[in-house]
C-alpha cells in the first residue's frame, strides 16, 4: 500500500485518476479537541481494481500541499464518490474552499435506492459487495504516527469497497430513473450556507424553552461570544461553555467576577481571564438590548392550527407511498412536515422536486378532497373522487 507524502505524488496520482470516470475517497480527521476538523489522512481508490493510496498531510508536513487534490475537484469529467459526505466536505471547504464536483455520496443514494434510512457504509459493503470490515481500528487516534498496517488497511478498505457500491447504486439510479433525486438531495451538501455558521445566528442552536425577549437577548450576545471565541482559538465550542452553563449565566445575569465565582455550571477556566470578560461584556450587551431588538423565538409551529384528522390521513398516505417506492418514510416527509400540511401550509419542501412527485402531489390532492383513501387488502388503495 501506497503513501504519498509530497505534492508531486499527489499530482501525478491525480492526473491518472483524471483519466478514469470516477474516483473513491474517504478521509480521517479528528474534532474533539478542535473547533475546525484536523484532517488526518486521505484515501482514494481509482476504479476496475486501480490503485489505491493513502495520502498522509501529518507526515507530508509543508512537502505536501492538497491543490492536486483540489483541482480534481473541480474536473467535472471525473465523479468523486463519498459514503456520508457532510464532514468530509467541511474539511474541503474550510482548508480549500472547494466542493467536489460532481459529486455522489452513496448513503444518500441508497436511501433513495431503498437501503433504509442513514444507512452505514459496513451495511452497505456487506449487502451489496458481500465483503467484512475489520472494525477493530474505527475508534483510532488518527493523528498519531507511525501508523499500523492494520490501521492502514482499515482506512483503504473505505476506499476500495466503495467503488463496487458506487457501481451497483449508480445502476439502480439509472434504471429507476431516480439519479436527480439523489442531486436534489447533494445540492444542500454543496451549499456553503451548510458549514457557515454565523457568530449572530449562533443562539438558535441553543434549546430553550423561555420566550422572554430579554433572557433570549443575553442567550444570543453569549452564544455569538463563544462562537467567535471559539473559532479564532480553534477549540470547540464546550471548551469555552457548555449550553448549559450559557443557559444558567442567561438566567443569572452576573454582572462581577465575584458573581461568575458563584455559577454551578460554569467550568473554574470560564470564571477569569478572557473568557470571564467575555461573558460579563455579553450580558452587559444583552440586557442593555432595546426591547425592539431583541430576539424572538420561534413560536410558528404552537400557532398550527393542525386539521388531526387530515394529519392522519397523510400519515397513511405517506406510509403507502414510501412503500411503493421503496424509500424511507422521513426521507420523504417527517411528521413536522405532515403536520404543517394539515394545518394548510402547502409550500414547503415535500410540495417541490422528487417529494412532490412521490407524496406531495397528492398530499395536495388529499387535502383538497379530489382523492380519497381505502383498504386494499394488505394494501392502502386511492380512489378519485
Amino acid at each position: 500500500m501506497r503513501t504519498l507524502i509530497t505534492t508531486d505524488d499527489l499530482a501525478e496520482y491525480c492526473a491518472t485518476a483524471r483519466s478514469f470516470p470516477y474516483v473513491t475517497i474517504d478521509t480521517e480527521f479528528l474534532r474533539e479537541r478542535t473547533y475546525w476538523a484536523r484532517l488526518c489522512l486521505l484515501q482514494m481508490a481509482l476504479p476496475n481494481g486501480g490503485e489505491a493510496v493513502l495520502v498522509d498531510p501529518i507526515e507530508g508536513g509543508d512537502a505536501l500541499s492538497l491543490e492536486p487534490l483540489y483541482e480534481l475537484f473541480r474536473d467535472p469529467s471525473v465523479v468523486k464518490v463519498f459514503h456520508a459526505a457532510r464532514q468530509d466536505l467541511e474539511i474541503f471547504f474550510h482548508e480549500g474552499n472547494v466542493f467536489p464536483v460532481p459529486l455522489f455520496d452513496t448513503q444518500v443514494a441508497a436511501m433513495v435506492c431503498g437501503f433504509g434510512e442513514q444507512v452505514g457504509y459496513e451495511t452497505l459493503v456487506r449487502k451489496i459487495s458481500r465483503g467484512v470490515i475489520d472494525k477493530t481500528s474505527r475508534f483510532t487516534d488518527w493523528s498519531r504516527r507511525p501508523l499500523t498496517d492494520a490501521q492502514k488497511t482499515y482506512a483503504l478498505a473505505d476506499v476500495t469497497h466503495l467503488r463496487s457500491v458506487y457501481e451497483f447504486l449508480a445502476a439502480e439510479l439509472a434504471r429507476s430513473g431516480r439519479k436527480h433525486w439523489v442531486e436534489e438531495e447533494l445540492s444542500v451538501l454543496t451549499d456553503p450556507a451548510t458549514y457557515v455558521v454565523e457568530p449572530d445566528e449562533a443562539w438558535r442552536r441553543v434549546k430553550t424553552r423561555t420566550n422572554s425577549g430579554k433572557f433570549l437577548a443575553i442567550v444570543r450576545e453569549l452564544a455569538k461570544f463563544r462562537e467567535v471565541y471559539a473559532q479564532e482559538r480553534n477549540i470547540p465550542r464546550s471548551r469555552v461553555f457548555k449550553d448549559d452553563a450559557l443557559l444558567e449565566l442567561a438566567s443569572t445575569k452576573p454582572r462581577s467576577l465575584q458573581d461568575l465565582a458563584k455559577s454551578r455550571m460554569l467550568m473554574r477556566e470560564g470564571r477569569k481571564g478572557p473568557v470571564a470578560d467575555g461573558i460579563l461584556a455579553a450580558i452587559e450587551a444583552g440586557l442593555a438590548t432595546p426591547t425592539a431588538d431583541c430576539p424572538a423565538a420561534d413560536t410558528s409551529r404552537d400557532k398550527l392550527q393542525v386539521n388531526p384528522a387530515l394529519s392522519d390521513l397523510l400519515r397513511v398516505l405517506l406510509k403507502a407511498k414510501s412503500e411503493k417506492a421503496g424509500v424511507a418514510q422521513k426521507l420523504i416527509a417527517t411528521s413536522s412536515d405532515l403536520d404543517e400540511i394539515a394545518a394548510g401550509q402547502l409550500d414547503g419542501a415535500v410540495m417541490r422536486g422528487w417529494r412532490g412527485e412521490v407524496f406531495g402531489s397528492d398530499a395536495l390532492r388529499l387535502c383538497e378532497g379530489k382523492i380519497a383513501l381505502a383498504a386494499k387488502g394488505s394494501d392502502v388503495a386511492i380512489i378519485e373522487l
